[in-house]
């Protein structure tokens, strides 16, 4: 009889210490995987990037890393701009691939909660669906919206 009871809490005390490694190993995840930050790169070689920023505008942040998009690993461009001028702003940014391909969009997206104060940095992430390599030469423009 006190075998059996041994065995008992045996398996017990195991499925426990098992339980607990799950829920541990469980903790830093989310969705399945591990969230870490991706490995950032210069998006281009040195004499392949070619930048038009207006005055208004001071490039704080231009870099590039792989990311999954959509399920597909994509280049994903991050850029943060900073308002340099004396009124509040909101840029445009475009971004021209040597082969073709091109991304952009407006910072700040939204125009909700205000355009960019003079002094404040707006950031974005901008991904190229399906592009798994390094570009060969990137163009870089911010414009400044006119009202």
């Amino acid at each position: 009889m006190m075998r059996r009871n041994q065995r008992v809490w045996l398996c017990a005390l195991g499925l426990l210490a098992v339980l607990a490694l799950a829920v541990a190993g469980c903790a830093g995840m989310e969705g399945g995987a591990a969230k870490s930050a991706p490995q950032t790169f210069a998006c281009a070689g040195k004499g392949h990037l070619v930048r038009a920023i207006e005055p208004e505008a001071q490039l704080v942040k231009f870099n590039c890393s792989f990311k999954k998009y959509k399920g597909v690993k994509s280049l994903v461009f991050h850029v943060a701009v900073k308002n340099v001028s004396e009124k509040p702003q909101r840029f445009r940014v475009n971004i021209f691939l040597d082969n073709g391909k091109a991304v952009g969009g407006l910072l700040p997206r939204k125009t909700k909660k205000g355009l960019i104060k003079p002094g404040q940095v707006a950031k974005f992430s901008y991904p190229v669906k399906g592009m798994a390599t390094k570009p060969g030469g990137v163009t870089l423009l911010v414009k400044t919206l006119k009202k």
